[in-house]
């Protein structure tokens, strides 16, 4: 069964911490879809419930984006809860225990979370891969939200190459916005 998507970037950060890296919300919203698309690769099902969606700077899951967006272009210092929309109520969201989900994330982060945000970007912007080609229809044809299905991720992810070189074509951004 899918996973709240704040559920698991809550268990990325604290995989982080454990580890010595500080995460910014753009960083987080890669290794959350690097997460998600390597395990539905591998386990053939979905890890986070909802969608991703093509925004500027990668893909980016809008529940998770909108859980961190107070943190800015900040290192993310506290964990996203869920808010009562009757009441305003906040609380924890309930966090994984899952022995192998914590090791899956592990390895994510040891492939991808010592990259600077700018590789990251160039990572997922890779021609052809899911990202790319979400935007490229988008251009020519009706693409909903620009979301990029678990389909394409399992059709397209292959595309995805890590960049050579001293610095990341795309910059250092500090903020994503969607596509426009």
């Amino acid at each position: 069964m899918p996973v709240d998507p704040r559920s698991l970037a809550n268990l990325i950060l604290d995989e982080a911490d454990r580890t010595g890296m500080r995460l910014k919300n753009l960083a987080l919203q890669k290794l959350l879809y690097f997460s998600h698309a390597i395990y539905l690769i591998e386990e053939k099902q979905p890890l986070v419930s909802g969608y991703f969606e093509a925004w500027k700077y990668g893909p980016v899951h809008p529940a998770a984006y909108q859980a961190f967006k107070s943190a800015g272009a900040q290192d993310i210092n506290f964990r996203a809860e869920r808010v009562d929309p009757a009441t305003g109520t906040r609380s924890r969201i309930p966090s994984t225990d899952d022995a192998a989900l914590r090791q899956h994330i592990a390895r994510i982060l040891h492939s991808y979370g010592r990259m600077t945000t700018g590789r990251l970007i160039d990572v997922a912007h890779a021609k052809g891969a899911p990202w790319d080609f979400i935007v490229n229809k988008g251009r020519t044809s009706l693409a909903f939200g620009l979301r990029i299905s678990d389909d394409v991720i399992l059709e397209r992810f292959k595309h995805h190459k890590v960049s050579v070189g001293v610095l990341p074509t795309i910059g250092e951004p500090s903020e994503d916005t969607p596509l426009v």
